[in-house]
């Protein structure tokens, strides 16, 4: 999978370090094991997935890219869509401190059971809505949303660190396309569209 990774241009020695020792297997259902180093998404219930990790590592490294080498080791992070745990898993190995949203209950249970064994202590699950964020935590060095919305949730662009970048997919079943955002000032913003892609829908509430 790192070979992979490498030939398909990832350059970031750390974020190849973090998915070299984050085990994906442990993430999926033990009949999908098999399949688990392989470059494809694969259902983890509740109507979700686990991302490629050909994804997984662009957006890490997209958001990884915005932090300064003298931050990285204070950095704080924010991800929205916990999912099974495993991109919190790897962002607990790139951040300082990370705090993953999860809005569907058996996710959140399941993304807790599975990281018990990794024991990391630098990463705090939270059950609730993520299109609100964690304001509590704010400002984050980076935000990395794994659900696509019809536009980027106002409470995520205040919550973000001037000079830090928040990575999203956009845009609704058919047509999708990952938004780069950078706050350049207290009170701005520039957004770069980067490459379509398929995501599951970002929803409100929790359930």
């Amino acid at each position: 999978m790192i070979d992979a990774l490498r030939d398909g241009g990832i350059r970031d020695a750390s974020v190849l370090a973090a998915m070299q020792a984050v085990p994906r297997h442990v993430f999926v259902e033990p009949a999908l094991a098999s399949r688990a180093y392989e470059d494809v998404a694969l259902p983890i219930g509740h109507g979700q997935t686990i991302s490629r990790p050909s994804t997984v590592a662009r957006m890490l490294e997209t958001v990884l890219a915005g932090v300064p080498a003298a931050r990285r080791g204070a950095a704080r992070a924010l991800e929205v869509g916990t999912g099974c745990g495993y991109q919190a898993a790897l962002m607990a190995a790139l951040f300082a401190d990370v705090v993953s949203i999860e809005r569907v209950r058996g996710l959140h249970d399941a993304a807790r059971h599975n990281l018990r064994p990794l024991r990391v202590p630098n990463l705090r699950l939270v059950f609730g809505d993520g299109r609100l964020g964690m304001p509590t935590s704010a400002p984050f060095d980076a935000i990395v949303v794994a659900a696509a919305g019809d536009r980027i949730p106002e409470a995520l662009l205040e919550q973000l660190a001037v000079g830090a970048r928040l990575l999203a997919p956009v845009g609704d079943g058919r047509k999708q396309a990952l938004h780069l955002v950078e706050r350049t000032a207290p009170d701005g913003w520039e957004l770069t569209v980067l490459d379509a892609a398929r995501f599951v829908p970002l929803r409100e509430g929790t359930t």
